[in-house]
Parts: structure tokens; sequence; C-alpha cells
């Protein structure tokens, strides 16, 4: 391994707990030397963020997943709140987005086709005819370098080179997660460019605040600062419009079960198989109003997210079927998991009305997004 690879490596499992043996565990249960590999792209491993209350954050720099979250339910029981897998080798063979670190352009863009200084440019299309998450080899399959720089913060960098599934540019993008003492993860992202291209970053953790992925979300209570989104066709596509969520299913504006009308007799919900949304946030931007908000009856653990992004994408895990196992040899079933993906919205690129989603020379792409766990 390099020296920074390695030595944040050792350094993470000198701080890890031991149990039993000789073996080194994470909090979660993770074994860091299942997440070594080295390849002609690059070399992986496990990184682990803690606080002084406990709470523990487990990531590797394949595709900048989060692996798991520990915090506290109301009782005090640490509890793992993400899906995702316990060794690099399921992350490899599965084409999951469990965690990941999304680029260069998260969710959909329609066709697969942008136009970019009048060039048409042609994506790979992975999702019902559109590109989806930057296509088959977006960045939550590549390896990132890694820096920890302490025992709260992991820095992660990518070099995108031009024409990395067709988009334009070489692009250096970087993902840094700060683990606070108030139980946050602060994400923020930077990228830069030398030239014009388009850039759509978020983290696409998949959270289950039971503690039990086998626990469908539907009870979960789901607060979204939004009185608006973006309708979808039935291949999950951007119409271009901006609705009203008022009298509608899709009315999060109070909060209420995930599950309370999810099987409502309404076109989008049969569109997007349930919720498969971006919604427009009412924060204006603001990272100091809640964008979106959870809670979980059963443990009391609420996550609370906080964004500068214009949307939010809230995806009820409709397309988990049973047929992946992940930590702890669980199935993952359906509706067993809700993602909060701060971005632009999808499609932007081809929808001038909407906020501009180009990057070009000499300027900085930057995002943040914090989730914020707490207990009622």
């Amino acid at each position: 391994m390099n020296r920074i690879l390695s030595v944040a490596f050792l350094s993470g499992l000198l701080a890890l707990t031991s149990c039993g043996g000789n073996d080194i565990l994470t909090d979660s249960g993770l074994d860091p030397e299942k997440f070594v590999s080295v390849s002609d792209n690059g070399q992986t491993a496990l990184y682990r963020l803690k606080n002084k209350n406990g709470m523990e954050v487990c990531i590797t720099n394949f595709g900048g997943r989060i692996v798991s979250v520990m915090v506290p339910d109301r009782s005090g029981k640490m509890q793992d709140v993400v899906l995702g897998f316990d060794n690099i080798g399921d992350y490899k063979s599965h084409e999951t987005d469990f965690g990941a670190s999304i680029g260069r352009y998260a969710n959909r863009i329609a066709n697969g086709r942008i136009v970019i200084e009048g060039e048409e440019i042609q994506l790979p299309r992975n999702n019902f005819g559109h590109c989806l998450h930057g296509g088959p080899q977006g960045w939550q399959y590549k390896i990132y370098e890694a820096e920890q720089i302490d025992g709260k913060t992991l820095k992660l960098t990518l070099d995108s080179p031009d024409g990395d599934s067709g988009f334009p540019g070489n692009v250096k993008a970087t993902v840094t997660f700060v683990l606070t003492e108030d139980n946050a993860i602060d994400i923020s992202y930077s990228a830069e460019t030398d030239r014009t291209t388009v850039i759509n970053m978020t983290n696409h953790s998949y959270f289950n605040l039971s503690g039990n992925p086998e626990n469908k979300i539907t009870s979960d209570i789901l607060y979204l600062n939004a009185s608006a989104y973006t309708p979808v066709d039935d291949t999950f596509m951007t119409t271009g419009e901006i609705v009203p969520v008022k009298d509608t299913p899709m009315d999060f504006t109070s909060p209420k079960p995930v599950g309370q009308d999810i099987g409502a007799d309404f076109e989008q919900l049969h569109n997007g198989k349930g919720y498969d949304h971006n919604w427009v946030l009412d924060t204006d931007c603001n990272i100091e109003q809640v964008a979106a908000s959870v809670y979980c009856p059963s443990t009391g653990i609420r996550l609370e997210v906080f964004t500068d992004e214009p949307g939010i994408q809230v995806y009820t895990g409709n397309f988990l079927d049973g047929t992946l196992k992940g930590k702890k040899d669980v199935t993952y079933s359906f509706r067993t998991a809700v993602c909060l993906e701060t971005q632009h919205y999808p499609d932007s690129p081809n929808k001038s009305h909407w906020p501009s989603v180009e990057l070009r020379p000499g300027e900085k792409y930057s995002s943040r997004c914090i989730y914020k766990f707490s207990v009622e």
C-alpha cells in the first residue's frame, strides 16, 4: 500500500476495539482486513471515524461508501442504521449504490444525452434507457485516494479523466466526511474541471433507523420541508414540471408514516413503484434549515438532513427484492430502507429552466449534506 493509505489504515486498526483473541473488529462488527484489496485501479481499505459519544462511522474508499453507522437508541444501545456489505468483494461484485458517493451525475439524465457548448454527448444508458448515477461505471465503482486526517475526518479524492463514462473534462473531485461531536456526519463535496462539464454529487446511504434491516421502514415518520416535487413518467424520468404536493400522497410537510399513503391509487406512486422522487426544497439552499427528517418509533432514533442543495431524492427501497444478503448475512427485502439524497434536480442538463449543473474551468463545484442523529 502507498504510505498515506497504509498509515491511515494501520492507525485505524490500532484504534479499533479488540473483540476476542487476535481479531480486531469495528464496533459494528466489521473486520477491516476484509476490506483490503489491491488492483491495477488502486487499493481499498476500511476507515473508522469515532466521536466522544461513542458514535462510529465506517467508510471504504471503494466508491466513497459509508459501510456502517453506529448510533445510540433511546435506551443507549448502539444500533447500525445503514445497509451495506461486510467485505469488499460483495461491494465489487454487486451493482448497488449502498452508501456510495455518487458522481459524476447523481440521479437520471434522459436518454443519456447532454448538450454542452453546442456539442451533443451520448452517455451510457443503464436504467430504462437513461443514464443513472453516472452510468454503470460511475464514481460509486471507482477507488478514491484516502487520507484520514484525524480520528473524525476522512478526505477522499478522485481524478476522473476526460471522457470518463462519456462526460467531458478532467475532473478532480473530493469528498470529505467529518463526524461531529453532536452525532452528525457532515459531508462536503468539491470538484474542478479543465473543460465545461456537468456535476451533481450525493450520498446514497440506505437508512433503517430500527437497527434491524429486516424491519420495513413504512412505519417511520417522514418530514420533508418541500411544498413541491418533480413528477416522473413510467421510466422514472422527470417531466420538467414542478407540482405542488398539497392534497396529494406526496405531501410530507406535516410528518406522517412513510407507508401511510404509499399504496394510494396515484399515478406518481405507480410510476415510481412507491416513493422515488425529487422534492423541491423550501429551504432556499440554507443549510441551517432542516430539509428532511425521519423518526423511528421503535428505537427513538431521529435523523435530520441539512443541505445547501435545492432538492432531495427520497427513495423507499422499492427495488430491494430479497436477492441480496448484506452485513451479518441479513437479506435485504422490499422497503427495508429509505434514501435521502441531497442534489440538484434529475435531468437538469436538459431542463434549462431548472438550476444549472454546469461546471466550467476556473469554477469550483461545492455541495454539502449533514446527516444528524438524535434520540427521543
